[in-house]
């Protein structure tokens, strides 16, 4: 991981979190988050000792439709007035050859979970203004409901609504500071 190491601070304007899940289970609704901080600091030498830190402000959810985004706000998904935020702390990391994995804590709605990121570092270039810009792509899938975000809405085959598997897809950049 020596080529990557040193602290790497997310560019918002170039890099996106987003998320698909199951819509009436026949269809999938994508959006992502418009508001968001990060940073990575990379240890080229050992990479216990790296670290990932972002925080995502819920209210920025963009489904791209105003009343399912007024919907997803409220108290049925993010409830963004009394959890204004979620945070993603890591707790280790394991990347070799420009792959691996991101381990950390995901907090969504004050509920606190361990998850697991797969990552690919997709390169590493100056850019013309001088920057030492890094970009990277990373998912994981996770459970709403572990998180308490637990709307259920049934449909007439017995399925719901919307889906409790949730996929995370962050395509990011980032400058070395």
């Amino acid at each position: 991981m020596t080529d990557f190491a040193g602290t790497w601070t997310i560019d918002p304007a170039h890099s996106n979190i987003g998320f698909v899940t199951r819509h009436a289970m026949v269809t999938k609704v994508r959006g992502n988050f418009d508001d968001f901080t990060g940073t990575v600091t990379v240890d080229g030498d050992d990479s216990s000792t790296s670290r990932a830190e972002a925080v995502i402000k819920t209210s920025s959810v963009n489904t791209n439709n105003a009343d399912r985004d007024a919907h997803v706000r409220g108290e049925d998904f993010f409830d963004v007035e009394k959890f204004p935020e979620m945070t993603f702390t890591s707790t280790g990391f394991d990347i070799d050859d420009a792959r691996g994995t991101v381990t950390g804590d995901l907090t969504i709605k004050g509920v606190t979970k361990p998850v697991t990121l797969d990552v690919e570092i997709t390169g590493v270039d100056t850019d013309p203004f001088g920057n030492t810009r890094i970009g990277f792509e990373a998912s994981t899938t996770i459970n709403r409901t572990d998180f308490g975000i637990d709307f259920q809405a049934p449909m007439g085959s017995g399925g719901v609504l919307v889906s409790e598997k949730v996929a995370i897809v962050i395509d990011g950049s980032g400058i070395k500071q």
